[in-house]
């Protein structure tokens, strides 16, 4: 049962990340279930998402350019150091502190989630320019990517409206990019910390791409009103539930 219930959150996981994101509501939660240690679970549900952002990179590969005068290479090494220092927060907190704080984190990503247009527009407003704050805030996102992935995409679209990108193919392409690049080095550092449960994260990678391509099939017939209030639910019941734990 631990197994069918491993494999059913990251099958449905991968399809909500593949049209809409919030699969880290369902991976997380299970893994706690099925007894993994909180920041086990966390770098686990991590690892098994990792090939969702790469196939994503791949199929937007033609849509990547530089925000403003800030190359590709530069940005994603921004990324890759915040996803690092975030892993590394994460394997330095305790377990009881991280479940103590789960519930808040699944809280936030769901806000994040529900109100990502208002807020992307709010920041717009600001107009936040140069270079060092763009970096700045970029290297902030991955840090939050590098130590609790629920979320990551929505602040990651606001981060690049911020800086005057309007294009939405070229957004989600470096969304994808940085998603995949600061979550491999976590996986990388969670790997070298042993915090990955890799019997399991093995078993819900095969599930979260099947999860991946179905959605990406079946999710343009759900109207999208629809599949937005569905993956709020899943996120407040789940932060319900974890505060009432």
């Amino acid at each position: 049962m631990t197994e069918l219930l491993l494999l059913t959150a990251a099958f449905l996981a991968g399809a909500m990340n593949a049209v809409a994101g919030g699969g880290s509501f369902l991976t997380l939660p299970a893994l706690i279930y099925a007894g993994v240690p909180p920041v086990a679970a966390n770098a686990t549900g991590t690892v098994a998402l990792l090939p969702g952002y790469a196939s994503g990179v791949y199929g937007y590969r033609h849509d990547l350019e530089p925000v403003g005068e800030v190359g590709l290479v530069t940005l994603s090494a921004v990324s890759l150091v915040g996803g690092l220092a975030g892993a590394a927060l994460l394997l330095v907190t305790p377990d009881a502190v991280f479940r103590g704080i789960v519930p808040w984190l699944l809280l936030v990503a769901t806000a994040l989630f529900a109100f990502g247009g208002p807020l992307a527009a709010r920041l717009r407003s600001v107009g936040l320019h140069g270079t060092g704050a763009l970096l700045a805030t970029l290297f902030a996102v991955s840090v939050y990517g590098g130590y609790f992935n629920g979320g990551l995409g929505i602040l990651l679209l606001a981060q690049l409206s911020l800086f005057g990108m309007t294009n939405l193919n070229a957004m989600n392409g470096l969304k994808n990019l940085f998603s995949a690049v600061l979550t491999a080095i976590a996986v990388v550092a969670y790997a070298a910390g042993g915090a990955v449960d890799w019997p399991k994260a093995a078993l819900m990678v095969v599930a979260a791409v099947a999860g991946g391509y179905a959605g990406a099939r079946v999710g343009r017939r759900i109207p999208p009103k629809a599949l937005r209030g569905g993956i709020i639910a899943v996120g407040l019941t789940m932060s319900a539930l974890f505060f009432l734990k």
